[in-house]
């Protein structure tokens, strides 16, 4: 690396070629000013591999620069034989709270908190409070939006907002002024909870308490922004086909990207064998009908899109708390008459093509009013099924235990390719019979 001094902007531009020795090195040799902010500007994973990166010496000052919360979510992505040296090189104030953030699981409310946030006491007036929070905010708070009125036992009696308490009387008691219905969330509740109860609320920051109702820190929005996304990121890779990658795109190793595909490609690819034997049981009837054989791409793929349509759709609302189990019976009536309706317009569709395409081209033989009613009504019976099937399948799925992203759109038009075949072939049997078959 040059000894010439970089910016921010020229570093960031080349950042991605760089080794983590080199970035490193990039970042020790930006202005002080600049390098911090270009630091505390990187994911948490890109500061973990510039820290290890570093010299043991200069580790320390970095590492001084994290908030606890960050601190810890950079602690817990090093090697394990390494965290303890990482944590050794903080304050000991600093050392505490990162331990006890540490305690929690890494997805749960505890675990996303900062225990830095703005605190008074309910006897406290409202000229003495502002002063106080003055102080307090030089002590690298999290955020002060709100202040927290607590006990002595540091149990969450109320709240106040910054405006509340600027155009209070300065000399009113604090318990006056705040707000008693405090929304707050507790320790253990999961991440993505956390974060439906900051949107419905629509909160810049949420108290998380433990179950004796003391005050262990708080949840930013700012927080809940990268748990949606790492959270929809992790969803859509899951309805893709596909384990969720624990890097981004880029950063994820050539063997690590494989594996993640392979498992549910090669599942998928098993379950589309059965597709051809379904196709091998009704040989004798595509041999009979061998125009029956130029629907069968249009017929498995209508089912196929029509259940992923489902999937997805209940999988997102799932997600954002809309629907639960107990809703089931409502969807199976909501999607069954959506999938008939959507049968419907597409069998017209597929009756209007094959009527068009017989009067110009004379392609379906003189048996073509019977082979048009086969493909219509085999798509309204097909779309409706796949529909259904794609609605239930992350609730089934849901039930045991397991997330309902793994009812991946593929996952569902490989399971509807199969059954569509049953259905077309079943429907061509009956009023087919006599003529072609």
């Amino acid at each position: 690396m040059s000894d010439d001094r970089l910016t921010a902007a020229e570093l960031g531009e080349i950042w991605a070629v760089l080794s983590p020795e080199e970035r490193a090195d990039g970042v020790e040799h930006l202005e002080r000013g600049e390098a911090h902010s270009f630091f505390l500007g990187l994911a948490e994973q890109e500061q973990a591999a510039v820290l290890l990166a570093m010299k043991a010496g200069e580790r320390r000052l970095w590492m001084r620069l994290l908030a606890p919360d960050d601190a810890a979510d950079v602690i817990q992505l090093v090697p394990q034989e390494l965290r303890a040296s990482l944590l050794e090189m903080l304050d000991e104030p600093t050392r505490r709270e990162v331990a006890a953030l540490m305690a929690y699981a890494e997805d749960e409310a505890g675990g996303l908190m900062s225990p830095r946030f703005a605190r008074l006491r309910p006897d406290m007036r409202v000229g003495e409070a502002i002063r106080y929070l003055q102080r307090q905010a030089q002590a690298k708070l999290e955020t002060i939006y709100y202040a927290y009125v607590l006990d002595q036992e540091q149990r969450l009696l109320g709240v106040v907002s910054f405006r509340d308490l600027i155009t209070a009387r300065s000399d009113k008691a604090l318990s006056e002024v705040m707000r008693r219905d405090v929304i707050s969330v507790p320790d253990t509740l999961d991440q993505e909870a956390v974060a439906r109860v900051i949107a419905q609320h629509d909160l810049n920051a949420i108290p998380v308490v433990d179950a004796e109702g003391r005050i262990k820190g708080i949840v930013t929005v700012d927080d809940i922004v990268d748990v949606v996304q790492s959270a929809a990121t992790e969803d859509i890779q899951k309805l893709g086909g596909m384990e969720a990658l624990d890097t981004p795109y880029m950063k994820t190793g050539m063997v690590a990207l494989v594996k993640k595909r392979a498992g549910w490609l090669s599942a998928l690819f098993l379950g589309e064998m059965l597709t051809a034997s379904a196709m091998g049981h009704y040989e004798d009837e595509i041999a009979r009908a061998v125009v029956l054989a130029l629907f069968v791409p249009l017929i498995i793929s209508s089912g196929g899109n029509s259940g992923s349509q489902a999937t997805t759709l209940i999988i997102r609302a799932m997600a954002l708390g809309e629907v639960t189990i107990k809703d089931w019976w409502s969807i199976v009536r909501r999607e069954l008459t959506a999938g008939l309706s959507l049968g419907l317009i597409l069998a017209t569709i597929g009756l209007v093509r094959i009527l068009v395409w017989q009067a110009i081209f004379h392609t379906y033989g003189e048996h073509y009013l019977q082979v048009a009613a086969t493909v219509a009504a085999s798509l309204v019976g097909i779309v409706a099924w796949g529909t259904l099937a794609g609605a239930m399948l992350p609730f089934v799925i849901r039930r045991l235990g397991f997330d309902p992203a793994s009812a991946s759109a593929p996952f569902v038009a490989t399971l509807v390719d199969v059954s569509g075949l049953v259905i077309y072939f079943n429907v061509a049997q009956v009023i087919l019979q006599g003529s072609l078959l």
